[in-house]
């Protein structure tokens, strides 16, 4: 790209081709573009923009804000959000769904018994069957 003295290239054109790195301040400002961008989006009820009938729908509306994500972000990120965004939205809406169904949140945490103590090449805990049963006795209140 830039490495021969009569190519001419930008930082920008760098870090959309993903030859450069961006900087924190250069991150904050694609973050800031991809931000305004997902707002045009959602004003206009637009879910999936990197395929049709989304694309087409967000080039039409969003024209200055898709504009500035595609210049400000690099083409890996830019297809990396949009994928992000279809996900995200897809899994908020089934935790909607389950949660109207009448489905009841687990919180969920993990630890080893023992204190997460791992001796040998074998891996195993050290936790002694008294541990475990003290540490289920403790759950159980």
């Amino acid at each position: 790209m830039g490495w021969l003295p009569f190519t001419s290239s930008t930082r920008g054109d760098e870090i959309r081709s993903g030859t450069a790195i961006p900087t924190r301040s250069e991150r904050a400002v694609c973050w800031a573009a991809r931000d305004a961008y997902y707002g045009c989006l959602d004003a206009h009820n637009i879910v999936d923009a990197s395929k049709e009938p989304g694309a087409s729908a967000a080039a039409k509306a969003c024209p200055e804000a898709s504009a500035a994500f595609e210049q400000d972000c690099a083409a890996a990120w830019v297809k990396y959000f949009k994928q992000w965004r279809v996900a995200d939205i897809q899994k908020r809406r089934r935790i909607e769904q389950l949660q109207a169904e009448g489905a009841v949140e687990a919180n969920v945490t993990s630890s080893f018994a023992g204190g997460g103590n791992i001796s040998g090449a074998g891996g195993k805990a050290q936790a002694t069957k008294d541990d475990i049963q003290a540490m289920l006795d403790k759950k159980r209140g």
